[in-house]
């Protein structure tokens, strides 16, 4: 990393316990599979249950609405017109940003594993499958927080959009014709990916869906980034 990006990675790390908005969003899902996964116990309840629902609902939750709470803020405070004054990239930003958001939400994803009991090759899979779905999450939170002015404007969008990619997945295992609409998203994709590591069976659609969600959250991010001034910032 330049001395930027690390210097913007080193300050949001030491920020993240003075906004409490923000951390709980790393370890609300972590605590509550850990809880979950050592307390309920159902008969004939599908293997690592809770922690395979919480992880889509965390990827689909926390780098979402962390990304989009940040640039927002940023946006809103005038400090990150001060950081691009004092000739830091906006590339070097998001970077700076994008990274200590990754990296958090990568460990509460590997917390989520071990409380589910994952472990060797699945476990590595699934951190595989965790770190693409984060990404996208936060090219989609990143979208939203250069689209908006301020964090009352991001907030209205992010959560909407964040019950769609969280909480889908979870209702579509019990309605097949929210299923069929699910399917469509890459956090349905990831369900089901993350579902079946120990059988993997990846269906032909599954890498077609996963594509376009991410091309479609590149592409939605590019334009907001163009609107919002930061490309000649």
């Amino acid at each position: 990393m330049t001395g930027h990006i690390r210097a913007i990675f080193w300050k949001q790390m030491k920020e993240t316990f003075k906004n409490k908005a923000i951390f709980i969003q790393f370890v609300m899902f972590p605590v509550m599979t850990i809880i979950m996964e050592n307390s309920v116990k159902i008969e004939g309840m599908q293997p690592h249950f809770f922690a395979n629902l919480f992880a889509v609902m965390y990827v689909g939750m926390a780098p979402l609405t962390s990304m989009a709470s940040i640039l927002a803020e940023e946006k809103e405070k005038n400090t990150l017109r001060v950081l691009l004054m004092a000739n830091v990239r906006p590339v070097e930003y998001l970077i700076g940003i994008g990274s200590y958001i990754w990296t958090l939400c990568m460990f509460g994803a590997a917390v989520i594993g071990v409380a589910g009991g994952y472990t060797g090759t699945v476990f590595g899979l699934y951190l595989l499958v965790m770190g693409f779905g984060i990404l996208v999450s936060m090219v989609i939170g990143a979208a939203i927080g250069s689209f908006s002015k301020n964090q009352m404007m991001a907030t209205s969008v992010t959560v909407p959009v964040m019950m769609i990619f969280s909480f889908l997945p979870m209702i579509s295992m019990f309605n097949k014709t929210i299923a069929n609409v699910a399917r469509f998203t890459y956090s349905e994709q990831l369900r089901l990916l993350i579902s079946g590591l120990g059988h993997l069976k990846v269906s032909p659609e599954m890498p077609i869906v996963l594509a376009v969600n991410a091309v479609v959250a590149l592409g939605l991010f590019i334009v907001a980034y163009r609107r919002s001034g930061l490309e000649n910032g």
